[in-house]
């Protein structure tokens, strides 16, 4: 069996390798073309080029580098057609993922297109599911929820579960000896504010505005903000400003990433930027805040679009709304900051909405991975 297969982030490329790895194990002389990172390439796969060129978020990001992006599907395109794979698997990343797809489907309509991550058209857009209709065959769906908005389209979609079920989570012990081995003896918050470069530039100043009122009402409070390695400058940078001695947590000496995992799970609050680090906090039952501001033009368009009142996964998949959010124009200072001390304060709905959330999300299940290569192949021509 030859399978192409593509991811562009590293979401996409932890995504792909679980697959990779259960198609190896039902299918074992499976042999993989594509795009990924480095855990894809674990599995086997020598990438085309490096993913990080097709991961480009935003609307004016785009625009901005859509010639070199242009360039780039084109080439999957030709590498997909000239492979013949038995299957062609995208993951997310539809301004890429869909355009190479519709390229392989006018040249070689018999090639299998299975979609990894379905689109939110719960949130945004609807009118995208009956545009993807004629460009994949299969849709793998994170969510519960998501299975029905695809088949409505005429697009056979499968729920498979959310990977953040399957990743390893710190014990109490280890919660207990990180904030020993800090010195932290009272409240702990953790200050999440993104992963990217462009995200973090707008939430800095948010972010820091509300760590000063955090500490002007609670002195005692410690403040920990685990890094991702695309912004550990800049989140040092966030935590020099701040007061309370802050404490960073650098990915590149955090080997196997334990005291993240312990700090998660040590903390009594979190603020974190809109995303899936919800689900990762909701894994480590670990109440939070949410707060995210987009691009001006970003926030024009999408703003305009949204058909949901809450966009925090925990909150949609619980069908509550015990996570307070701040999107937008929303997302000031004072109102993070109260919300902030009162989820710290009264935090037992969370607990109950993200033990809710996992249970939905498939913990206790066969692994995510393994369920999406056996809907792989359940649906494949006999």
């Amino acid at each position: 069996m030859r399978v192409f297969v593509t991811a562009g982030e590293a979401s996409g490329d932890k995504l792909g390798a679980a697959l990779m790895s259960g198609l190896h194990r039902m299918v074992p002389d499976v042999a993989f073309r594509g795009i990924g990172g480095p855990r894809m390439a674990e599995q086997g796969l020598q990438s085309l080029f490096p993913m990080d060129e097709i991961s480009i978020m935003g609307v004016a990001e785009i625009l901005r580098e859509y010639r070199a992006l242009k360039g780039r599907i084109r080439e999957t395109a030709e590498a997909v057609i000239a492979e013949r794979p038995d299957v062609f698997v995208t993951i997310d990343l539809p301004e890429f993922s869909l355009r190479v797809a519709k390229l392989v489907k006018a040249r070689a309509p018999d090639i299998r297109i299975v979609h990894y991550v379905a689109p939110t058209v719960w949130a945004w857009r609807p009118g995208r599911a009956a545009k993807m209709a004629p460009l994949v065959d299969q849709v793998l769906a994170l969510l519960p929820f998501e299975p029905p908005y695809m088949e409505a389209a005429g697009v056979p979609c499968d729920f498979v579960g959310h990977p953040v079920v399957t990743d390893p989570q710190a014990t109490e012990a280890e919660a207990r000896a990180f904030r020993t081995a800090h010195g932290i003896h009272g409240p702990m918050a953790l200050l999440l504010p993104g992963s990217r470069r462009s995200e973090l530039a707008r939430l800095a100043p948010v972010f820091r505005d509300v760590a000063v009122r955090l500490h002007d009402a609670r002195p005692d409070l410690r403040l920990v903000l685990p890094a991702a390695a695309s912004v550990t400058d800049r989140v040092a940078g966030l935590a020099a400003d701040l007061p309370g001695a802050p404490l960073v947590i650098d990915p590149a000496t955090d080997s196997g990433g334990g005291r993240k995992r312990a700090a998660f799970r040590a903390a009594d609050v979190a603020l974190a930027a809109s995303g899936t680090v919800s689900l990762e906090l909701a894994a480590a039952d670990t109440p939070m805040v949410v707060a995210y501001d987009m691009g001006w033009l970003s926030r024009q368009i999408i703003g305009r679009m949204l058909r949901v009142d809450t966009v925090t996964l925990v909150n949609l998949v619980s069908e509550t709304r015990a996570v307070p959010e701040f999107i937008g124009r929303h997302c000031r200072p004072a109102p993070i900051a109260e919300a902030v001390l009162s989820v710290l304060d009264n935090p037992d709905a969370q607990h109950d909405a993200m033990a809710l959330t996992m249970e939905r999300l498939g913990r206790g299940g066969p692994p995510p991975g393994d369920r999406a290569a056996r809907a792989v192949l359940d649906r494949m021509p006999k």
